[in-house]
């Protein structure tokens, strides 16, 4: 079973080594004493870890805040990290690859031709899979933490990829067009019988709006908006708006928006 186990490796000596267990769905045992937003915060730390698979360390203050103050908790994580799967082997598959990696994520490149899905291509890649999308989606491990980018572009593949892909419980679906190629794409979904709720899912064109335009940019545009995803951004600019800067989800534990 996923958990983190967050220990005080530093501060007051009543706190030294005390323990919290946090499980994946946010609940945790134990407890470190001291204020009572001391367990609330570091469970919500140490979900934050355990979701990209990490092992580090968090400074905290002692009431629990986020100013880093008098407490390092060393927060252990025993689950794999997640997956980001990248479906087409472009130039912005490569740069969207790095970002993948730079997040935490254990990525993968499949493309069905093998001229362009090659090691040398994608060396940031932790995988590089020839075969074709919808089918290794199929035969591939996944769970509610797994990224899926399609960059394909041609109907052929994505058709079938995307049906499969909307199907699943995966945390996120999103796939390159224009606007037009995302309607055309739509239709021909709805012919395969994917339904409207399926379609809400998808993200496309995917990426926030932040004016990319080289395969870098882009691959930032697409990380940000996976991002926003799986914290609960807007993607709005925090100049000037009053949302909260840090969100924790709601759990059984206690944690709630920061």
């Amino acid at each position: 079973e996923p958990a983190a186990l967050a220990r005080v490796a530093r501060g007051p000596a009543e706190l030294l080594g005390r323990v919290l267990l946090v499980r994946e769905d946010g609940t945790y045992e134990g407890g470190l004493g001291g204020h009572p937003e001391l367990d609330r915060r570091t469970a919500a730390e140490a979900r934050a870890l355990l979701e990209t698979g990490r092992t580090g360390t968090v400074d905290i203050a002692e009431d629990g805040s986020h100013c880093p103050g008098g407490l390092t908790l060393l927060v252990e994580s025993n689950v794999p990290p997640p997956r980001m799967i990248v479906f087409g082997a472009v130039d912005f598959a490569s740069a969207l690859a790095r970002a993948g990696k730079f997040l935490g994520y254990h990525v993968t490149v499949c493309d069905a031709r093998p001229v362009f899905a090659t090691r040398a291509r994608f060396p940031d890649a932790d995988e590089v899979v020839v075969d074709w999308p919808h089918r290794y989606l199929r035969r591939t491990g996944t769970d509610a933490r797994t990224v899926l980018c399609v960059l394909t572009h041609d109907a052929k593949f994505d058709v079938p990829l995307l049906k499969t892909a909307l199907g699943m419980p995966v945390s996120f679906v999103g796939a390159m067009g224009s606007r037009r190629t995302h309607e055309e794409r739509n239709r021909r979904l709805r012919e395969e019988g994917v339904s409207e709720r399926e379609l809400a899912r998808l993200r496309s064109p995917i990426g926030l709006d932040l004016g990319a335009r080289t395969p870098e940019e882009t691959a930032l545009s697409i990380a940000a908006e996976i991002v926003a995803a799986r914290r609960g951004g807007t993607g709005v600019p925090l100049t000037g708006s009053k949302t909260p800067i840090h969100r924790d989800r709601q759990g059984p534990g206690g944690a709630t928006a920061a």
